[in-house]
């Protein structure tokens, strides 16, 4: 609820897959407001469960374009109903879930820019659309549209370069393919197209919003070196689109002052500005205010990793998007399919449905996992695109199974190797200072500790659930404030650093010096005492290990013909070098007052750790 003294503010709205969602946000970055229309229980009658509508193909997933626009006045009602003071408001932005698509009629536009302050913006804006479900980031019915697109251009390699990724059924270019070959009068009666980013602006601000790089970027259809549409890719979709599409503009422009329908109906100030909307993922990296060479890790039902690249390297495997705060950067997008439902099956298998189990399980094997390596894709993985369980001998010969306890371990350092390889596919290089977690909480979850790690635990922050609504209010380029680590700690945040524990006998400290361990010291890698600083400024209680979590001596003679050969070479060659792993296992709270750190997947919680090696 609004507080009795009103404050300047920013807002920052988040039109995600199930839910608009809004938070104030005042100078201070202090969150005083927030609220949410939830699609399903809130707006029943449009069916969706999930937020969206499976149709019977199970590929095609779309979403009711007159849902959002509903759920946007009720939103809007209910912050005027709680007293909230419009006229405070100094700008708003947002983002949107990537991908989906919005198609304007012919004649939208002369809508928009006359909407009556008296109405509800549903009730004008009915007849507006030329395609009225439309086709969301769930969607994967365009294999064909993929294909095509990719031999128009030279390949997929070639796609990937120019726009940076391959051809993906998702992604926006595709699914305009499809719409103008399976319903070309709809696509002639459409005058624009925008991403559910663009979409939502455009609502603020009473007119067209332009696409922005970073959103723009996850459509196969912009050129990101140059930022403009690439020709072969727009002439591969649909004829006209580029004059459907609008020109892009960098994310973080002001694209003009709020409707004056706000102005009028809410009483939102006339020079309140929109700045362009953008897409989550672009959204959290900007909320979680990584820098150049941070990498932030979201543990969930989909592991997720984000990092920020100078100089990418375009992959068949990943996604390279336009920064959504420096235009002249770029941001790195991975995703891994079997995350936490895999994580979930070899507990089940393996430790009897228990993390305590699991987590015993953990501390009770070495790291390195005495040289067995496993792979686990129950279902198809993305990156890379396998499936199937690969389980390695230490002497590289598959295997048809583990003991149980050699699975749970071989089962997480197997995902995190290949989160750090496929990272480095992509362009990221590994620096003394390294990593921003992401990881994710669920109360169903129980908290697995891994020996030679312990970070602390810390009550949850509340804004630590905002990271894209955080983005929206970001209406510049961040400032450079509590950004940097204080030496040799863990946090990116300036603030004290909490006590140090003495290690303990089942959190041993490497010996400098020993086989494998680098010599500690000041920027050296390997395994050295730190503090660990609570990036919340709450001084939770520190605990101390190593900072390498998986270490296994070389080398690794190569025996392996199987099909995952490419795949284990690329995490043998990393193993040696495993002491200055980038993506350690990261440690979140669980609902209980286990004494030791946990790792869990996942939920949506943010944390700032910085790992200093």
């Amino acid at each position: 609820m609004a507080e009795p003294a009103a404050r300047l503010c920013c807002l920052g709205w988040d039109f995600s897959t199930q839910q608009v969602k809004v938070v104030a946000v005042d100078a201070a970055m202090n969150v005083f407001y927030e609220d949410s229309v939830h699609f399903d229980r809130d707006l029943p009658e449009f069916g969706t469960q999930g937020g969206v509508h499976v149709h019977q193909d199970g590929l095609t997933v779309t979403s009711p374009v007159l849902m959002w626009v509903q759920a946007l006045d009720i939103l809007l009602e209910k912050m005027r109903a709680s007293g909230f003071d419009f006229s405070r408001v100094l700008a708003l932005s947002g983002a949107g879930q990537q991908h989906g698509s919005i198609y304007w009629k012919a004649g939208a536009s002369r809508v928009l820019t006359s909407l009556s302050p008296d109405l509800p913006l549903h009730e004008q804006l009915q007849a507006c659309f030329s395609i009225h479900d439309c086709p969301v980031w769930m969607d994967s019915s365009t294999t064909a549209q993929c294909r095509q697109l990719e031999a128009a251009v030279g390949g997929a390699q070639a796609l990937s370069c120019l726009t940076g990724s391959r051809a993906y059924e998702r992604f926006t270019g595709n699914q305009i393919a499809k719409i103008y070959q399976q319903n070309p009068e709809a696509y002639s009666h459409t005058e624009r197209i925008s991403l559910v980013s663009s979409f939502a602006a455009s609502l603020f601000l009473g007119s067209y919003c332009p696409i922005d790089y970073s959103d723009g970027s996850g459509m196969n259809l912009l050129q990101i070196q140059d930022k403009v549409w690439a020709q072969a890719c727009l002439g591969a979709c649909a004829p006209h689109l580029e004059e459907k599409l609008g020109p892009p503009v960098p994310s973080c422009s002001v694209v003009g002052p709020v409707s004056s329908y706000y102005v009028q109906r809410y009483g939102f100030p006339s020079g309140c500005k929109v700045v362009a909307f953008t897409g989550d993922n672009p959204a959290s990296l900007a909320g979680m205010r990584l820098e150049e060479g941070d990498i932030a890790i979201s543990l969930g039902t989909s592991d997720t990793l984000f990092l920020w690249l100078q100089e990418p390297t375009p992959a068949l495997e990943g996604h390279i998007f336009c920064s959504p705060v420096d235009p002249r950067h770029y941001m790195a997008l991975l995703c891994f399919k079997n995350g936490s439902l895999m994580r979930e099956k070899i507990r089940d298998e393996s430790a009897s449905g228990s993390w305590s189990e699991f987590s015993k399980a953990l501390r009770s094997t070495e790291m390195g996992n005495g040289g067995n390596l496993g792979f686990y894709f129950d279902v198809k993985e993305i990156t890379p695109e396998m499936i199937g369980r690969h389980r390695f001998s230490p002497e590289n010969r598959e295997v048809p199974a583990f003991p149980a306890d050699v699975e749970i371990r071989a089962l997480i350092e197997g995902q995190f190797l290949a989160k750090r390889i496929h990272a480095e596919g992509l362009g990221y290089r590994v620096r003394a200072c390294g990593c921003v977690w992401r990881p994710g909480i669920c109360h169903r979850h129980r908290q697995l500790s891994l020996r030679g790690l312990r970070l602390p635990s810390f009550p949850r922050p509340r804004s630590w659930d905002r990271r894209a609504l955080l983005g929206g209010c970001e209406v510049r380029p961040k400032p450079q404030i509590s950004c940097y680590p204080e030496p040799r700690s863990c946090s990116g945040l300036c603030c004290p650093p909490a006590k140090v524990r003495p290690a303990r006998a089942e959190n041993p400290v490497p010996v400098p010096g020993a086989p494998g361990v680098s010599p500690a010291g000041p920027g050296a890698c390997g395994p050295c005492r730190l503090p660990l600083a609570d990036p919340t400024g709450r001084r939770g209680p520190g605990q101390q290990g190593p900072s390498s979590l998986f270490w296994v001596p070389g080398p690794w003679p190569l025996m392996c013909s199987s099909p995952v050969r490419g795949h284990l070479e690329a995490c043998l060659a990393h193993l040696p070098n495993i002491s200055r792993l980038l993506v350690s296992l990261c440690a979140v709270l669980r609902a209980g007052e286990h004494p030791f750190p946990v790792f869990i997947s996942g939920g949506r919680i943010t944390r700032s750790l910085r790992y200093l090696q």
